[in-house]
């Protein structure tokens, strides 16, 4: 090509480039349907009801999403900096990063990425100082990397493992056998499987399973029912799998089983939505004509099983403990008043109990941050884990005869280094450190409290690079969760590093809804209590604002599934408090959330609108409710997937074309819909590194930021 046609070749790509980011933006036009539901007699209109549908059976839903797709990467594509933006976040993402390993059967077992690869490899050693072999590579198992390995089983001996393989970011699992020694895939193939593990027998020849009748309609949007529990022996088909445990009375249970290290007992733990309140059934593997032990029998407490010695077994409760202890039960009088608490309750929270080495291994949050003690049986301290800092220690898995034990720590400025332990004598040494072009000691991990409204006192971690100024003009980027009893703590995230690099600041606020301070917490952010949840993160923005850290037209939030719903509340309920929002697969519906999936498993934390009181709660805050016509709401990058089956799109489809309508500022509403991918496990390096750079360079164009070069 001559060269002045090269000249205005680029001239032209430039005039685009800057119409498209210059001028208002011309959504699709998205067609309205005469729909409204009456809730305890109040009209609700629902015009936008039509893109509940799949779009992989709705043609009219295909070209909404084709047009959405095409505006919103036209503007992003546009965005000067977002190449740069992409290739320091590959360069930073390419470092090897390894799971935590642990010991079966006398073999040595993590995960490991060698940087860029789209999913991790499975490897096995037969000692720490072996040379690993591959077991399983789901980088093979696609082309486009969105098959992925999602869930491990080890036979006791370590012989055969059950894995199961998601594909496109599907909540479907569906599970195989491979034998250890030869690298071969057997025969073996459970099909419709969902939120479940798999629990071996003794004798390794076969495993406990749960999984749900084959769908009769949309695979990846009908409700999930009558989960029950199976038993499949190596070498037969599935047909033939047997039935242990079915209420088909009860089609909204949850039933999960666990064998006990020893073989001899599987625990069987039954729930109804998220909430961690249990019954507990326990059946004698050694006695074939043993009937089904009932433990619990009530919906008031958590049970979780951590172990046991013989017929006494170890859960962690909060019966009487909103912060957890520990207690045991034996089978041999299994009354609740012999019930014998072994690990009070204390003033920090319980969030995870292994039993290793014959000892109890505590993993406790104070004020978000781990504390990690190790317990004898009898109750008393044997030593304190020195971690080291303010971070997140996790694992500590093991067997009860063996010591040996693994775990992890990191921060927000600190790359996760694994460690080998001995719960017996203390003895630490370091397997791993990531490798990553972070110096801990070039950025501030400050953790503040803040007051939300009602006067309640939250904590927030703020990160950012050493020597920053307070002088109001920062990019901040605020995270919050704020629900299900799921908390928020130090850890490390290589997207977020490259943010604060790039000269913003990240704060992380734990709000009400999570587990950070045990059940009362997590209650006081829930159903009617909901709105407290985004208070305390109005709260940590105002506080952000005042204490010089940014302003309105600097800080953007962030936050995915109940984090996306977070976003899209305080967004339309106070949107001159933010530059910019990326509510990501956000549950934006709340009067319809449960005709979906998962979608009743939330009953639970958010309640129904088939309840009035709850309904009422619901209407007052539900994203896509709320959003009123005329009013200049932030920048928005919604980000979904249409293989998300967990937080089906349509929440994301509505919430969007709601608020591109009612849009009166310049700023965009746009949304990004990922094809072949979900709710986000699994998700391919590669669409991960495309989708964060395409958040950054938004916020990069809408909140005025400059980048340095690094």
């Amino acid at each position: 090509m001559p060269f002045r046609r090269v000249i205005l070749a680029v001239l032209a790509l430039f005039v685009i480039q800057s119409a498209l980011l210059a001028g208002p933006i011309e959504y699709p036009k998205t067609k309205k349907v005469d729909q409204t539901d009456n809730y305890h007699g109040t009209q609700v209109p629902d015009p936008y009801r039509w893109l509940e549908n799949d779009v992989r059976s709705s043609p009219e839903v295909a070209d909404w999403v084709t047009a959405e797709n095409k505006v919103t990467f036209g503007y992003l594509g546009a965005i000067p900096e977002r190449d740069a933006i992409k290739d320091r976040l590959t360069k930073l993402w390419n470092y090897e990063k390894y799971t935590i390993p642990f010991k079966r059967g006398g073999r040595y077992f993590y995960s490991k990425n060698d940087g860029l690869q789209n999913q991790s490899v499975f490897y096995t050693m037969n000692s720490l100082t072996d040379t690993p072999r591959v077991l399983l590579d789901p980088n093979t198992w696609s082309k486009d990397g969105t098959v992925a390995l999602s869930g491990l089983s080890i036979s006791d001996d370590a012989k055969l493992i059950a894995y199961s393989v998601n594909d496109a970011g599907s909540d479907w699992q569906t599970w195989h056998v491979i034998d250890v020694d030869t690298g071969k895939v057997l025969t073996d193939e459970i099909k419709w499987a969902k939120f479940t593990g798999a629990s071996w027998t003794k004798d390794g020849k076969g495993f406990f399973y749960s999984r749900y009748p084959e769908p009769t309609g949309d695979k990846f949007h009908s409700l999930n029912r009558n989960q029950t529990l199976y038993y499949h022996r190596i070498g037969t088909p599935q047909s033939a799998d047997v039935v242990v445990y079915a209420r088909p009375d009860q089609p909204e249970w949850s039933i999960n089983g666990d064998v006990t290290e020893d073989g001899r007992y599987l625990i069987l733990t039954m729930s109804k939505g998220t909430a961690e309140k249990y019954q507990i059934v326990v059946k004698d593997l050694g006695e074939p004509y043993a009937m089904m032990q009932t433990l619990v029998d009530d919906w008031n407490n958590e049970y979780s099983y951590i172990g046991n010695d013989g017929p006494v077994l170890y859960f962690k409760t909060d019966l009487s403990a909103p912060r957890h202890r520990v207690i045991a039960i034996d089978l041999r009088n299994p009354k609740r008043d012999a019930w014998k608490e072994v690990i009070p309750q204390s003033d920090a929270t319980l969030v995870d109990v292994d039993y290793v080495g014959h000892h109890l291994v505590t993993e406790w949050l104070r004020d978000a941050k781990s504390e990690v003690k190790i317990y004898n049986l009898d109750g008393t301290v044997a030593r304190t884990v020195d971690l080291g800092g303010i971070g997140t220690a996790a694992g500590f898995g093991g067997r009860t005869d063996d010591p040996e034990t693994f775990y992890s720590f990191a921060s927000y400025a600190t790359p996760p280094t694994i460690y080998r332990y001995n719960v017996e004598t203390g003895e630490r040494s370091q397997l791993f450190r990531a490798k990553v072009n972070v110096n801990p000691d070039d950025y501030v991990v400050r953790q503040v409290f803040f007051t939300s409204k009602d006067g309640t006192k939250v904590p927030m971690f703020i990160t950012h690079k050493k020597g920053m100024k307070l002088d109001g003009n920062n990019p901040t980027l605020l995270y919050a969760y704020g629900g299900f009893n799921i908390s928020q703590t130090p850890s490390f995230s290589i997207s977020r590093m490259a943010w604060i690099q790039m000269g913003g600041v990240y704060a992380v606020a734990n709000l009400r809804g999570g587990g950070e301070y045990g059940e009362d917490w997590h209650m006081a952010g829930t159903k009617l209590h909901k709105q407290n949840v985004f208070d305390d993160f109005i709260a940590a923005a105002e506080w952000l604002e005042k204490n010089g850290y940014t302003k309105p037209a600097k800080l953007a939030i962030a936050g995915g599934s109940n984090g996306g719903l977070l976003v899209g509340a305080v967004e339309t309920q106070r949107p001159e408090l933010f530059g910019a929002a990326l509510p990501a697969v956000g549950v934006m519906d709340m009067l319809r959330f449960n005709k979906f999936t998962a979608g009743r498993f939330w009953v639970d934390d958010y309640g129904s609108s088939e309840n009035a009181d709850e309904f009422k709660a619901l209407y007052a805050y539900s994203p896509y409710h709320n959003i009123k016509k005329g009013t200049k709401y932030p920048a928005t990058l919604i980000t979904t997937a249409d293989t998300d089956d967990r937080v089906v799109p349509g929440h994301s489809f509505k919430f969007a074309a709601a608020i591109q309508e009612a849009q009166a500022a310049p700023a965009p509403v746009l949304i990004r819909i990922e094809t072949r991918a979900g709710h986000g496990a699994g998700k391919p390096t590669s669409k991960q590194i495309e989708e964060i750079a395409d958040q950054y360079a938004f916020l990069v164009k809408n909140l005025g930021m400059k980048v340095k070069a690094q």
